[in-house]
């Protein structure tokens, strides 16, 4: 069954399969700490359970010295500047989308957006940091230098995909070159790039830690290299499987509503 590319797999096999790779590591994980605090009681690098569950308990459900739980608070600063970038990147879709189809774009844009995608947004930072200061602006401008050109040149390369013939249907019908754009092609490409953007939440995160890391007052970014100062894994560790699961969560919620909204990909 492993080696065959038609092979059947029930509901109870997958579940254990999707599951056994999670057991392994939290085992691996577990042994290993059990190990190192054998060999040191107070080893700070792998924290045994208990200290993990500890640390969960003093950052979401005991208030610090401000009186504020701190994994809600940065959950909230974090998210805030997560959505707003994401937000953002559908300018580049509306970008892509008009180079994909109207030359006037495709040329004023087209060598610039290409060049400008591979520029390091990370050795851009200090420059926004000098122009944008330390607020939100520049962490939020970091996501969108990094991200949003990848966004436009997906979508303009999927507008350019899209058969001739059905343009010039559109126009036969009557239709106007912007109701063509928007009617014709972006309901055509608008699913592919839903998927292109969940499949960058990734880079957005990565983004967003970084602009946290050198100026913020709050932020799960933040509070790993506050801490790492303190090797206090026992908050380190908690709060980046916090992240990884609340990315997880949007990834899933983005899949769910492509495939409530758009059930005809299943059939491709």
């Amino acid at each position: 069954m492993v080696l065959k590319i038609n092979a059947q797999i029930g509901r109870k096999t997958s579940l254990v399969l999707s599951a056994l790779p999670f057991v392994v590591c939290i085992i691996a994980y577990l042994i290993t700490a059990h190990i190192r605090h054998q060999e040191n009681p107070k080893d700070k690098m792998v924290p045994t359970f208990s200290k993990l569950v500890d640390g969960v308990k003093r950052t979401a459900f005991e208030k610090d010295r401000k009186d504020e739980y701190r994994l809600l608070v940065d959950t909230i600063a974090s998210g805030r500047r997560f959505f707003i970038g994401v937000g953002l990147l559908f300018g580049g879709v509306i970008l892509g989308l008009h180079m994909g189809l109207l030359p006037f774009f495709e040329k004023l844009f087209g060598g610039f957006i290409l060049f400008f995608d591979k520029i390091p947004a990370l050795a851009l930072l200090p420059i926004l940091i000098i122009i944008f200061g330390i607020g939100e602006t520049a962490k939020i401008a970091l996501i969108v230098i990094g991200v949003l050109p990848t966004i436009t040149l997906d979508t303009y390369l999927r507008a350019k995909a899209v058969h001739r013939e059905q343009i010039i249907k559109g126009f036969t019908l009557g239709a106007s070159d912007l109701e063509v754009a928007y009617r014709v092609v972006l309901p055509q490409i608008f699913p592919k790039v839903l998927d292109t953007i969940r499949l960058n939440f990734k880079a957005v995160m990565l983004f967003l830690i970084a602009g946290e890391s050198l100026a913020a007052t709050a932020g799960l970014g933040y509070r790993i290299f506050l801490v790492r100062r303190y090797i206090a894994m026992d908050i380190i560790i908690p709060y980046v499987i916090w992240m990884s699961l609340l990315l997880f969560l949007a990834d899933a919620a983005v899949r769910l509503w492509i495939h409530k909204r758009y059930p005809w990909l299943d059939k491709e």
